[in-house]
């Protein structure tokens, strides 16, 4: 009833945030004298505070509709090329000129793990003038009818093998946060099947492959209270009226919640310092905080059945690394890539995906050849910079485009790129 109770205060608030907008657009209306005194602009900046802080922010766009490729600037176009209940792949499709040599294929898995997949935006923006991307767009669970079925992390597995299938031989995966695991389990399940589909490259960033490595707050909570807790106290039913009421989920807004109170402070000032910003009159800085927000504060739920299991795989029993996980039954061993180039990066301040967690990959991929082996640890970042940010785009970004091109199919070289290395060193 908990999940129903917090809809039903939602909806109880609606005519207030109606007051509050009105307010807000009566006292920022440049007709009127009172919007170019402090105390009008402070009447605004508070009505819109409350109006933000009280909405439910829908799902983002990405918005992304032009890029650069061979300094030419070229159209791009989302278009859907597979879909299931639970998850759509969209490619960037770029109007590149007939003829041209075709660039490498790459699939972004996006976290689901409680943002939308539009949280990659700019890893997307950033990848698209070197590589044909796609992203899977992960669906909001309480938006899917109990009627199409469960999804679990055995089924998560499932859906990035048929991808891998649908876009064909020499493909490269990106797997950023959460997925590194199941992407990973996902190759190693391909590779000893013998499928001809398995990627030729591998970056994982910042996932948990091993929490047991300098593990974090995330990290310790999971192995503090254990699944049944999780099962008790963070599982409920979609509420009335959305098209998946009844299926358990873990919400969206407890998972919000929880990430915000790791550094609630530093939220509490980003928005006093947005309302001194409207206050002041600086637009460039209120629209900045608007994005990011808008961005933030968009969440999704997850099936129950997922985040449980993901839980308890991933956290508590630490099962890949200690060669304890199945899929659908059968081991998964990473030992069985063989064919697969790895690369890991990591950040320097990681407070979701500790140090080593995400390095742990080559330790269990043990028959990947040595030259095939990279990982890149960048100085100064945290989670969020390990895939967005000025950082990402000028040192990450270019030792990804030489991997994936050293190591795709028709250009795979013996040496380890050059870029490719720590950045201590």
């Amino acid at each position: 009833m908990f999940y129903q109770l917090y809809e039903m205060n939602h909806a109880a608030l609606q005519p207030a945030r109606l007051y509050a907008d009105a307010v807000r657009l009566f006292y920022s209306n440049p007709l009127n004298p009172i919007s170019h005194t402090p105390f009008g602009r402070s009447v605004a900046a508070t009505a819109e505070l409350f109006e933000r802080t009280t909405r439910r922010y829908g799902k983002p766009q990405f918005g992304l509709d032009k890029t650069v490729v061979d300094w030419k600037n070229v159209a791009v176009t989302e278009k859907t090329v597979w879909s299931k209940p639970f998850c759509n792949l969209i490619r960037f499709e770029r109007a590149l000129p007939a003829g041209r040599k075709p660039d490498p294929k790459l699939l972004i898995v996006a976290p689901m793990s409680g943002h939308y997949a539009t949280l990659l935006r700019g890893t997307v923006e950033a990848m698209l003038p070197h590589a044909d991307v796609h992203i899977t767009d992960w669906v909001d669970a309480r938006m899917v009818p109990v009627s199409q079925g469960s999804f679990d992390l055995d089924d998560y597995i499932d859906y990035v093998i048929e991808m891998f299938h649908t876009l064909g031989p020499d493909t490269h995966v990106m797997a950023v946060c959460q997925p590194s695991v199941p992407v990973l389990a996902a190759v190693a399940v391909m590779e000893k099947r013998g499928d001809p589909f398995v990627p030729s490259t591998m970056t994982l960033m910042g996932g948990p492959v091993d929490t047991r490595r300098n593990p974090t707050a995330v990290n310790l909570l999971a192995e503090e209270k254990g699944i049944d807790w999780f099962r008790d106290n963070v599982i409920m039913q979609a509420p009335w009226p959305v098209p998946g009421f009844g299926r358990e989920v873990y919400p969206g807004f407890l998972q919000l919640s929880g990430f915000m109170s790791m550094n609630l402070d530093r939220h509490i000032i980003a928005h006093k310092d947005f309302f001194m910003h409207l206050v002041k009159h600086d637009g460039d800085s209120a629209e900045k905080h608007r994005d990011f927000y808008d961005e933030y504060l968009a969440v999704m739920d997850l099936t129950a059945e997922f985040y449980l299991q993901t839980v308890d795989t991933v956290f508590v029993r630490h099962a890949l690394p200690k060669g304890e996980m199945t899929h659908r039954g059968e081991p998964v061993e990473p030992k069985a890539i063989r064919n697969v180039a790895l690369l890991t990066i990591e950040g320097e301040n990681d407070d979701i995906s500790g140090l080593g967690q995400t390095q742990a990959a080559h330790d269990l991929c043990v028959n990947i050849p040595a030259d095939r082996h990279a990982h890149y640890m960048q100085p100064a970042v945290g989670h969020y910079g390990v895939f967005n940010g000025s950082r990402f785009r000028s040192e990450i970004v270019p030792r990804i485009v030489d991997f994936i091109s050293s190591y795709g199919r028709q250009n795979r070289v013996a040496a380890k790129p050059k870029l490719v290395r720590s950045a201590k060193s």
